[in-house]
């Protein structure tokens, strides 16, 4: 068994994707909407979250391997979760700045997130890593996890929400759009739409599955 969670709704485009990467794998998703959004939380409220969520994939479900569907939660909480369940290994997110930065033509990527993905240690060590002569823009866009749980992802609401988070970026010579959030998916088409072939948009979906992939062929399976 594969668990999954996050703060809500966001996580199902990762898990769409493992489910084309690793057909017939059994899973559990949890959408932790009571404690939704993560990006207003401390460390240490999104550390207990996560932990109890955890304890319940691993003890209940006997899950052998956890995805942390939730870019917040593994910037907050990822490094916690490892030292406290060393038995399980656990897959995290970063945003898909390495991508970006070899593909960018004009020297500028657009990183959009919650807040706790910005202030995360993954987030930061992999822009020092790979964004090397490139400019990193960020943009906060909290509001587009509650527009997505809401299941408000078009229509003037949403169209207004994105184009106020993407406009600047582009204004800036952004070429690259990375996707720091698993609700941000949700409103792909409708990025694209905004940003109307001045801007590839880019998230992690696919390269998660493929990590979890990796790790379950690397366990024996439970007898």
């Amino acid at each position: 068994m594969t668990g999954f969670f996050d703060s809500g709704f966001g996580g199902l485009c990762i898990l769409e994707a493992f489910m084309r990467e690793c057909p017939g794998e059994p899973f559990v998703y949890i959408a932790d909407n009571a404690n939704c959004p993560y990006g207003n939380k401390s460390r240490a409220e999104i550390e207990t979250i996560a932990g109890q969520i955890a304890e319940e994939l691993i003890d209940r479900h006997q899950c052998r391997l956890i995805v942390v569907a939730c870019n917040t939660a593994t910037a907050q909480a990822i490094d916690f979760l490892r030292n406290k369940y060393p038995q399980v290994p656990f897959v995290g997110l970063e945003p898909a700045i390495k991508p970006a930065a070899q593909a960018t033509k004009t020297g500028v990527v657009g990183v959009l997130a919650t807040r706790g993905t910005f202030g995360g240690r993954l987030y930061r060590e992999t822009s020092r890593k790979f964004a090397a002569g490139v400019t990193v823009l960020q943009r906060m866009a909290d509001d587009w996890v509650e527009l997505v749980e809401r299941g408000v992802v078009d229509g003037p609401e949403a169209e207004a929400a994105v184009r106020t988070a993407v406009e600047p970026l582009l204004a800036a010579g952004a070429d690259q759009l990375v996707l720091g959030c698993t609700h941000f998916p949700h409103l792909r088409p409708l990025i694209e739409r905004v940003a109307n072939g001045r801007a590839a948009v880019i998230d992690s979906c696919q390269a998660v599955a493929r990590q979890a992939r990796r790790l379950l062929e690397c366990q024996p399976p439970k007898i």
